[in-house]
Parts: C-alpha cells; structure tokens; sequence
C-alpha cells in the first residue's frame, strides 16, 4: 500500500524541480479512457490518477493525447481534476487530430485552465475512427508545435484592426517538453534523431523524455552525446513496466517506436508462465532500470505501464532496496538492443556502457574517402537534382534571376498560359517525386524527396520516431528522412540537414506553382534569405 502520503499542494512544481536538480524527479504516465468519465474504465484511471498524487515520491501525472492513434478521452477533462487537487500534470499535445489554429486555440485553452506542462509530440498515425479510420492532419509537427508555443511563451505579435500597429499577445507560461528516440538499429536512423532533439532544443523544449527501450548501453549514450553536443537540459529515463502481453505487442511492432527484441520477448514469456505472471520479475526489471536511471545521471524516470497504483508504488520500493552500486551491475544485464545496431560511441569494456571515443567506423565513413566511396552509391537522378537546384533555385545564381523574369513574364501572361505552364510544371515533378502540389516545396530540405507523397506524417523538420529498422511505421518504405540522410552523408552535409528556420507550410500555396513561389520568395524558403 501507499504510505506517507503528502498533500500534493506543498510539492515543487515540475519546473522546479527538472531545473533545480536537487530530486530525481518521478512522473507516471496516464492512458485515458474511451467515453465518458464517468464510465467504469474513466473512473479506474481517475482513481488510480488521485491514489498516485498522493504518493510522497510521484512528482507529475503525464497524460496521454489519443495515443496508438485511437480516439480518447481528452487529456484536460482528467488532467482539470488532478490540478484542482494540486498535482503537476503533463499535458501530451499532438499534432495528428489538429491543424495548427486548432492547436494553437488549445494552447490558450490549457494556459486558461492552468495547465503548464506540455509534452509536444507529432503523434501516431490514426488507426482507427468512427465509421472508418480517421485521417491525420499533420499540418505542423513537433518541432512547429515548440517553436509556436514557445513564440507563445514569448508574446505573439499580430496586426491591430484599428492601426497599423502590432499588437502583443499576453505571455503563456508553458514549460515545453520533447521527446528523442535513439533506439533505433541504423545509423540512418539514429542520427537523425538526434539532429532533430538538437533542434527541438533550440525551438523551445526545456526537457525531454526519451521512448521507451531496454538498452542500457543506448540509454547511457543519449547522455553522453547530449553533454558532447551542450545539450544542457534536463532528462527523464522511460521506464515502461512490462507485462507479457506488452512485451508481445512491443515485440510484433504493435506500437511505432516502441521495440523489445527477441532475447527479452522470450525471457518475458518465461515469466509471464509463472503463477504471479511474472509480476515479481517485472516489478524488478523495471526497478533496476530506475537505478540504472540514477546511477547515469538520468534527471528522474517516466513510469509508464497498466499498474495500479501500490504496484507503481512496488517498483519504487523495490529500487530503494539496491545499494549505491548495483546500477552498474545491472546495466550489464539490461542490454538488449538489435542485433548489428549503430552506436555512436565505441563501447568501454569495463562497464558495457559507452566510452568518450566516438565510433571509430563511423568517424571513418565521414573522411573523404569515405563520402568518395558513399558518391558511387547515390542514384543519378539526384546528383542531377544537386546540379539543377544549385544552377537554377539557388537564390543569387544566374539561373535564379533567370526564373524570376521569367516568373514575373508568366503572371504578366494571361490566366490561359499560366494555367499551362503551372500543369507543365507538375507533370514533370508528379514524374520525378511524385508531387502533391503543394505549392510551398521542401524538395531541397529533405534531399529531393517529397515530405507530402513519401512521408505518412508529411515531415518536414526531421523524423518521427516511429520508423522501425528504417521503415515508416505505415507499410513498408523506406524513411525519407533516413534516405536523406545517406544522400546528404555522402557530400559531408548530413549535419547540416536541419540547419535552417522551423519549416511551416504554407496552405494558402496549394495548388499553385511552387517554381514561381520560390523565385518570387512566397514561400519558406524566403526565411532562409
């Protein structure tokens, strides 16, 4: 059972507490219900929410936006009776069921309320709906959502209706978090990841959560890189208490991002055979990989599991029970990553851990020998895309002055020959990238393939952290952003790949032609100018 239970309203806030450093911070994860609150399972979650506010050690209740892409109950309607009790409540905000006014109207709406924890997410594509699946919305993701709410933290500026005067926005308080995934096979898939947890950074996260993984040694390495790179906020280890069906479904792919390999599937079916269902072991492995969490150094732990509230309870007492060093024993044992998996830094022996010396093979391949070698293995068609875009739509070439005379000749023409050359201009790219016309092109941020097409989540500031062994989490393509990142590697630009202002596409271009907008700066590359 709980015991020393504490009035939730003499706790720090989360703020608090991840910027001070002085407590290892502990938040658990609520799942919402489907209907009503006052159904049976509303009411479990609800009571399992205001058990675990009451526990000495538990600093923050995270909760979930419509997660696996079902429809949920919304976060607040749980979340308006936890802060009504004093509890620090993470809001999950994703950007699957919105656009991005609807979003930034949800912004205002939780600052109103009093929710200032927010968890930015691109979310998970929709798998289900009423009457048939649901279509995601995707008009922004995570890194827009930051940069947007953090612009909010700031003070919006907007156009008054009686002046010519801009006007400020009142200043939100938000405290943004992100999330980073590095449990990822490939190289091309893990430094993306970090590339972008860089640049949610510098749109506003001030803490992170990384996804679920049973890999110590990964584990060990987001720190490190993030202290190479000054990354210098604070971290939470997930923790997610398995069970056997969960091992199962992580196991077969059932949630994106989310990976158990099979060493660790078939050690949690042994014990799920168990008469506890392997309940003890369970709480165990979850507990040494909270001291494995402090022992790296880790800012605190995201529990997350379908535990009642004395087993979250369990599984932090059973963690008090290690002495100081056991961590490093047991971060031996939890190392149970994919076969053949990246890893940016060499291992140091002594500890299974990570050493300070980056990959050796991988320092290799950046040499120029080793992008010499890279060149052979890229396609035709996009080194002749390099050459177009570099002759042609790169701003101050001759080429770029060329099509914007010409840009300038075809709206001076009539709507007839506009019509032609915008449908000439699209056949030719449904040809070469299966364009959308979107008519606001990311073509040259993501090494000329196309975010609207080839992307479920249509991307545009980085992956998402869905992809498994390097496909998308729908069907069974290639990640663009994992293409790109082999594109660009072999020309020594890979980590400059998001190196530009926040991308937003702009719905008022669609349908339009994308040339002109470009060599008459109507769209975002404008902002790179």
């Amino acid at each position: 059972m709980i015991s020393g239970k504490v009035d939730p309203w003499q706790k720090p806030t989360l703020r608090q507490i991840l910027q001070r450093g002085e407590k290892f911070a502990v938040a658990v994860e609520l799942v919402t219900s489907r209907g009503v609150i006052a159904e049976r399972s509303g009411q479990r979650v609800l009571d399992l929410a205001r058990s675990l506010s009451s526990h000495p050690e538990i600093d923050a209740m995270s909760i979930t936006d419509n997660p696996g892409g079902n429809a949920m109950l919304g976060a607040d309607v749980l979340g308006t009776d936890l802060i009504s009790r004093g509890q620090e409540v993470i809001i999950h905000l994703a950007c699957k069921d919105w656009n991005r006014n609807a979003i930034q109207s949800r912004g205002w709406e939780l600052a109103s309320a009093g929710f200032h924890n927010v968890l930015a997410l691109s979310g998970d594509c929709p798998v289900s709906g009423f009457e048939g699946q649901a279509s995601g919305v995707f008009d922004i993701d995570s890194v827009g959502l930051l940069k947007m709410f953090d612009d909010m933290n700031k003070g919006l500026k907007y156009p008054s209706r009686i002046s010519d005067k801009m006007l400020t926005m009142k200043r939100t308080n938000f405290f943004l978090g992100t999330v980073v995934n590095n449990y990822k096979r490939y190289e091309r898939e893990v430094m993306p990841q970090y590339f972008k947890l860089a640049k949610k950074l510098e749109s506003g996260a001030g803490f992170v959560i990384n996804q679920l993984g049973y890999d110590s040694r990964k584990l060990d390495e987001l720190q490190r890189y993030m202290a190479l790179k000054e990354m210098d906020v604070p971290v939470l280890a997930n923790v997610y208490i398995l069970s056997g069906r969960a091992a199962q479904f992580f196991h077969d792919g059932g949630f994106p991002g989310c990976f158990v390999n099979d060493t660790l599937f078939d050690l949690s079916q042994k014990h799920a055979r168990s008469p506890d269902k392997g309940k003890s072991f369970f709480f165990e492995f979850a507990a040494k990989q909270v001291a494995i969490a402090k022992g790296l150094g880790f800012a605190g732990v995201y529990l997350g599991g379908h535990l009642n509230a004395d087993e979250f309870a369990r599984v932090l007492e059973i963690e008090k029970q290690f002495s100081a060093d056991d961590w490093k024993t047991f971060a031996r044992q939890i190392q149970y990553g994919h076969t053949d998996e990246f890893h940016y830094f060499e291992q140091d022996r002594k500890t299974s851990l990570t050493s300070n010396q980056v990959n050796r093979y991988y320092l290799a391949s950046k040499t120029a020998d080793g992008q010499k070698q890279a060149r052979q293995q890229i396609s035709l068609d996009y080194k002749l895309n390099r050459l177009v875009h570099n002759q042609v739509f790169k701003k101050g070439t001759k080429g770029f002055n060329a099509g914007r005379r010409i840009s300038l000749k075809i709206l001076d023409s009539s709507v007839g020959m506009q019509k032609i050359a915008h449908r000439m201009e699209h056949a030719l790219k449904i040809l070469s990238f299966d364009c959308r016309d979107c008519g606001d092109c990311s073509l040259p941020d993501i090494a000329y393939l196309c975010p609207e097409s080839q992307c479920a989540k249509n991307q545009r500031n980085g992956p998402c952290g869905g992809t498994r062994k390097g496909k998308c989490e729908v069907g069974e393509k290639d990640c663009i952003w994992a293409r790109a990142y082999d594109r660009l590697k072999a020309y020594g630009e890979e980590e400059q790949m998001l190196d530009r202002p926040v991308v937003y596409k702009n719905g008022a271009l669609q349908g339009t032609s994308a040339w002109t907008n470009t060599f008459l700066e109507r769209d975002h590359h404008s902002k790179n100018s």
